[in-house]
């Protein structure tokens, strides 16, 4: 984002429900977003000037709403984070409504720096874990029993 550009943590919500809401529907006009985000109308209207005002999204002669580049970028972004800290947290044993309150929250306030090495720790910890499972798998392979019917057909066992 610009550095002349300065979004509150409402504006980039109402950004991230027009880009979820893309997703899953296509077009997105305002009463889309004042469901999705449980709003009223109006409230909407106002955000939709503010973020149209401040080169974040469009609204064409159908009503329908549309990211601009910039605007994309930020949904994007904010989206990205609510995602990771919600799966974070409910890894973390977190009551499922409440990481997605929770990251919510966060998703505003972290810093690219911070969000950007909480991501690297995760996928670091995801690649021991899955190097771990590999390795006990390889393990307990090598660890079968003589009578094992791992055994190629011919085999021979000898005992003492």
């Amino acid at each position: 984002m610009p550095p002349g550009k300065k979004l509150h943590a409402s504006g980039e919500d109402y950004l991230e429900a027009v880009l979820v809401i893309q997703k899953k529907k296509g077009m997105v006009r305002s009463v889309d977003v004042s469901r999705h985000m449980e709003v009223s109308k109006p409230s909407v209207c106002h955000a939709v000037v503010t973020l149209r005002d401040g080169g974040f999204l469009t609204m064409d002669e159908d009503y329908f709403l549309h990211l601009t580049d910039m605007g994309r970028e930020v949904a994007e972004k904010i989206y990205e984070r609510h995602c990771f800290f919600t799966e974070q947290l409910i890894a973390a044993g977190v009551d499922p409504e409440t990481a997605e309150a929770d990251a919510c929250r966060i998703e505003h306030i972290i810093s690219d720096e911070s969000f950007s090495r909480l991501k690297e720790a995760a996928v670091m910890k995801e690649l021991v874990r899955r190097q771990i499972q590999t390795v006990f798998a390889l393990l307990s392979k090598k660890a079968q029993p003589p009578n094992s019917p791992r055994l190629a057909a011919g085999a021979k066992i000898v005992t003492m």
